[in-house]
C-alpha cells in the first residue's frame, strides 16, 4: 500500500481500440463492492485499478 492506496491490477495503456479493460476490471470490482476506480501512471504509461484507504487485506475480504 503506498500512500493510502492499493493497485489491484495494472494495464497496458496501448491497448485495442475501443478495448477499456481497466475500466472493465474496476466495475467488477465495484460490483463486488470495492471502491475501485482507474488512474494512469504516467511514468509507466499504464492504467492502474485502486483502492483507496484500505489495507491489502480489507480489499481481499471485500
Amino acid at each position: 500500500m503506498m500512500n493510502g492506496r492499493v493497485v489491484l491490477e495494472r494495464f497496458p495503456a496501448g491497448g485495442p481500440r475501443g478495448s477499456w479493460p481497466a475500466e472493465e476490471f474496476a466495475r467488477a470490482r465495484r460490483s463486488e463492492g470495492q471502491r475501485a476506480e482507474v488512474v494512469m501512471d504516467l511514468a509507466t504509461d499504464a492504467f492502474l485499478v485502486i483502492v483507496r484507504g484500505q489495507g491489502v487485506g480489507e480489499c481481499a475480504a471485500a
